[in-house]
């Protein structure tokens, strides 16, 4: 199936874009086996993730209008925030996926959203961690992800916002959704720790 589904892409993206999304599944599979998530799902989201990329200008609102997407404020001015959207879209249709869990991942992996489920988070963070890319501070993201995957996503959405808000460009509402809401479960955990150690 992998096979078949890389073949299609190939003909869907450039080759850069192609190398890119067979490193996020290899990072994903990765990822799925430490955490013990389903291996099969986390290549298949890993490797369709960016599937819509291909698609530019105004074609992309003509296929959000063709699919049913809504757009927002933000993604009306960012349109490349949407490929997420379409590429679960083309999954769906064009390769037959038919999980919600790997249509979900794909969907959200650019944005994240709040209180995602393990699968989402692994996609969202392989997308960010793969051996192609170069971000300040991807070394101890890298390091951190196979230690505490949450820490790890809070760190990538961290240096995304100083980067995004360095180019006074919009942040999408959804990004600080699953900031705010990894970041809460952490605090609460660790105040919750903390009681403990208290009355030992």
């Amino acid at each position: 199936m992998l096979e078949s589904f890389k073949t299609k892409l190939k003909k869907m993206v450039t080759e850069k874009r192609f190398i890119h999304s067979v490193n996020v599944m290899e990072s994903a599979v990765q990822l799925a086996k430490r955490y013990g998530a389903d291996v099969d799902k986390a290549a298949v989201a890993g490797l369709l993730h960016d599937c819509a990329k291909g698609i530019k200008g105004e074609e992309i609102f003509k296929m959000c209008e063709m699919f049913g997407i809504e757009t927002d404020e933000v993604t009306k001015l960012q349109p490349e925030l949407l490929h997420g959207y379409i590429g679960a879209k083309l999954a769906e249709r064009d390769f037959g996926v038919t999980d919600k869990c790997v249509l979900n991942a794909i969907y959200y992996h650019t944005t994240g959203y709040e209180n995602m489920n393990l699968l989402d988070k692994i996609i969202f963070i392989a997308d960010y961690i793969e051996p192609g890319r170069n971000f300040s501070n991807i070394d101890n993201i890298r390091k951190t992800v196979f230690e505490d995957l949450d820490e790890a996503i809070i760190m990538a959405l961290d240096s995304t916002l100083i980067y995004v808000t360095s180019k006074r460009a919009l942040i999408h509402p959804l990004s600080i959704s699953a900031r705010n809401s990894l970041l809460a479960a952490k605090l609460i955990k660790n105040k919750a720790a903390g009681r403990k150690a208290d009355k030992m």
